[in-house]
């Protein structure tokens, strides 16, 4: 059988699906991507509105993902660094710290920060030092523990830890309990430390866009949703019947094969909320925290403070609510529209979007770097990829695509070793 003519058909555009294309398509393969919506890129979206560019959550990416600089050419996504800190809202008052050893102008609000104590500041040098060293395999192998034990272990003290490990960490692994395990903590921490974070100057979209325009021979199939896959079949929700020597399966996996509905995967939700206002009350690109835990808002970023290909005129603010009280809809905006106020003298602010996001990121237990190709192989034909085999992030999206595709082409060819 030659390459042609074997069948390979993946389930769902994002991310993952996408580099596992990528990966069939530079050995020889020609595959179909199956996409239940009308664009590709999954959970990685941008959409225009009003002139401004809102993301599908706030959401950046770590240059340091070693995944991502082997699949995504930085320079033409024009990316725009934040700077590497917090702008934190207490008391009234803004305190900004972050690493001075990456962005000497950091240096001296963070040595007058009241944030944390002297030991503390130290702490977050030994720490830097500590996973600088550490390699990521060996992070994914250590022993793991929940993110507040593990930082109450390494001597931090409750304030900063409240102050701005849980504001800025519960915005990243979205839960506001820090109970995320250790080693994922460890890896953002060495990922923010080792790259920036950034965003494409036209918006995160512009990743799967990236992705997207590095396939020659892959047919994609739009507004196309699967009903159910056994070994050699794809049923869609139309009742048609699709014949596939494979199948990578790059979204949630139990809701389509039958001896995998108890396994449904438990995921992570959030609010995003976009306002437009006059002034920016962080003049830097930071990231600001809310460090009070009655509030509802977790984080806020002014994205007009980095360089955007569409911009109305004014200020675009977004507002991460990681745990919305049972608030929707109108009560949700004017009770975050007067935490802006109260906490971040934030008078004028014009809404734009909300965007409630049910599955943010995928709730996993053990949580992995890699994987093997032949682990993703569920049955002969069937291959699984998807973040939710590994970690919830745009890394572990790309290695779970890459380790699918290379599982077929194991299969098929015999020869990947």
């Amino acid at each position: 059988m030659g390459n042609q003519d074997s069948k390979i058909h993946i389930i769902g555009a994002g991310i993952s699906g996408l580099v596992a294309a990528i990966v069939l398509e530079q050995n020889g393969f020609f595959p179909v991507l199956i996409e239940a919506t009308n664009r590709i890129g999954g959970r990685v979206k941008t959409d225009i509105v009003n002139g401004y560019q809102l993301d599908h959550g706030f959401q950046v990416l770590l240059t340091a993902y070693p995944a991502a600089q082997k699949y995504l050419d930085y320079k033409s996504l024009e990316l725009q660094e934040f700077l590497p800190g917090a702008s934190i809202f207490k008391n009234g008052k803004q305190e900004v710290i972050g690493d001075p050893l990456r962005d000497a102008s950091l240096l001296f609000p963070t040595l007058l920060a009241n944030v944390g104590t002297v030991t503390d500041k130290l702490n977050i040098l030994k720490l830097n030092t500590k996973l600088k060293k550490k390699s990521i395999g060996d992070i994914f192998s250590d022993e793991a523990q929940t993110t507040s034990s593990y930082l109450t272990d390494l001597g931090f003290s409750s304030k900063i830890i409240q102050d701005f490990f849980k504001p800025f960490f519960s915005g990243i692994f979205l839960e506001n309990k820090l109970e995320t395990s250790s080693r994922m903590f460890e890896f953002v921490y060495k990922m923010f430390g080792e790259g920036n974070a950034a965003l494409p100057k036209g918006g995160i979209e512009e990743i799967p866009k990236q992705l997207l325009k590095q396939l020659k021979s892959t047919v994609i199939k739009y507004n196309t949703a699967v009903s159910s896959i056994s070994d050699n079949k794809i049923l869609l929700a139309d009742g048609q019947e699709l014949e596939s020597d494979y199948i990578i399966i790059a979204t949630e996996a139990s809701d389509l094969i039958q001896n995998l509905k108890n396994q449904a995967i438990d995921w992570q939700s959030c609010d995003t909320l976009y306002f437009e206002t006059e002034n920016r009350t962080i003049k830097k690109p930071l990231i600001g925290l809310i460090p009070n835990q009655k509030a509802l808002i977790n984080n806020i970023f002014y994205h007009t403070s980095l360089k955007t290909t569409l911009n109305a005129g004014k200020e675009l603010l977004s507002v991460t609510v990681v745990d919305n009280q049972g608030l929707n809809g109108i009560k949700l905006i004017s009770q975050v529209q007067k935490e802006l106020q109260e906490f971040c003298g934030i008078t004028s602010t014009t809404f734009i979007k909300h965007y409630s996001i049910p599955k943010s990121l995928p709730k996993l237990s053990e949580l992995q770097y890699e994987i093997s190709p032949s682990e993703t192989r569920l049955s002969e034909t069937i291959y699984l990829a998807g973040d939710i085999q590994l970690n919830g992030s745009l890394n572990a999206a790309m290695i779970a695509g890459e380790k699918a595709a290379l599982g077929v082409l194991e299969n098929l060819q015999g020869i990947f070793k």
